[in-house]
């Protein structure tokens, strides 16, 4: 699987997720492909912890406004109805329950819910951003990450080494081998891809795992 092929996975897989109506924060990288992958006649409110919602696809090559930046610094449209505030109140947002479900990648995620995004000791990172207001905010907490990093090291542990954003946060993962829901210790295998069998994937896995009982095969997007 090429990384194109694995980040078009996960966001489809996760865009069947989302409800309409939903207010949703998508955090820089991976999660942002999640909004071209929307069902039909599913209508979400995309919200930007730098201060508004009702973000739009992506600008024309050549049309971008450098002055609508979302909260990664990525050029981005609004909508008709979208509004843009100050911080405070982005936060009032976040922090008030009101955003309803946030995805965002991992460095680690681990079988309690533990989530590990935001820095490697020794190593120069930008900051947290808003990813420990939103994990403990959110209504709902879906993790986008690839099964392993980029040397074949599991991501999905049974505990996470790297220093945390969130205690017992996350409620579900979604890889481009399948979809996880973190269950005290072991990680539930929910959805699997089609062409990997469970063995295959518990090999990849640095946490317990069980299939549940009614597990599926995970759609896969048309292109794939």
């Amino acid at each position: 699987m090429t990384d194109e092929q694995k980040r078009k996975i996960i966001a489809h897989r996760i865009a069947q997720e989302l409800s309409h109506g939903d207010v949703v924060n998508l955090g820089i990288g991976l999660p942002t492909l999640v909004a071209s992958f929307i069902p039909p006649g599913v209508d979400v409110v995309f919200q930007s912890e730098n201060g508004f919602v009702g973000l739009g696809p992506d600008p024309a090559p050549g049309k971008e406004d450098p002055d609508l930046v979302n909260a990664g610094g990525k050029p981005v449209t609004i909508l008709p109805g979208g509004a843009f505030f100050d911080s405070a109140l982005s936060f009032a947002i976040i922090r008030g329950g009101h955003v309803d479900v946030t995805v965002l990648g991992a460095l680690e995620v681990d079988a309690w819910g533990n989530l590990a995004s935001w820095m490697i000791p020794g190593k120069m990172v930008p900051g947290m951003g808003g990813a420990m207001d939103l994990v403990v905010g959110a209504k709902k907490v879906i993790v986008a990450t690839s099964h392993t990093t980029k040397d074949g090291q599991p991501k999905l542990l049974e505990k996470c080494r790297l220093p945390l954003t969130a205690v017992h946060e996350v409620d579900l993962v979604v890889t481009e081998l399948g979809v996880f829901r973190p269950g005290g210790g072991t990680m539930i295998l929910l959805e699997r891809h089609p062409a990997f069998s469970v063995e295959q994937i518990r090999e990849l896995t640095g946490a317990p795992l069980e299939p549940a009982p009614e597990l599926k095969d995970m759609p896969l997007p048309a292109a794939v």
